[in-house]
């Protein structure tokens, strides 16, 4: 067991760099938000800069890309909202294996983030367009769906690893 663990223990560097690369995403988009929207509030009131009329909608757009790829981040740092109340008057086995259940749970939700997502993203997204940009097309809109189910399916393999591994340390093995 322990060359299974060591085995995939080599892996870490790759899920280290898709975190980081997923954070540098978020970041940008932030940046990005925050110049447009700069940008359209300074462009109400001041005469010579511009006011773009698709600024709401972009705006948007990167909005929901933050929201679901950072809450994909938080599986990473095991940072996501449960229920924790009661796990100091449980045996720790029953802890890490509720863990894993949960695990699982979302993984599936990721499975399904990414299959429904893409269809909504390929189907819905290519019959519509932006408003205020006609020739943009609204699968970007729906593709931060997929998206981030992608990266939450990655992350959850992670943390599912974790979880066994330290199920695996409580049963009295040596990782």
């Amino acid at each position: 067991m322990l060359k299974i663990f060591s085995a995939i223990d080599k892996l870490k560097p790759a899920y280290d760099m898709i975190y980081k690369i997923v954070l540098f995403i978020c970041k940008i988009l932030l940046i990005a938000d925050i110049a447009i929207t700069t940008m359209s509030v300074a462009g109400r009131y001041i005469p010579f800069i511009p006011d773009p009329a698709w600024s709401e909608e972009i705006v948007l757009t990167l909005m929901a890309y933050m929201a679901v790829l950072s809450a994909a981040l938080a599986i990473r740092r095991n940072a996501h909202i449960r229920m924790t109340a009661f796990d100091r008057f449980l045996p720790k086995k029953l802890v890490v294996f509720l863990d894993i259940l949960a695990d699982f749970a979302v993984f599936i939700l990721g499975i399904v983030m990414i299959t429904v997502g893409w269809k909504y993203a390929m189907v819905l997204g290519s019959k519509a367009s932006y408003v205020s940009i006609p020739s943009l097309s609204k699968r970007w809109m729906y593709f931060p769906v997929p998206l981030a189910g992608i990266a939450m399916v990655i992350f959850e393999l992670e943390s599912i690893y974790n979880h066994i591994k330290s199920f695996y340390r409580m049963k009295g093995g040596t990782v």
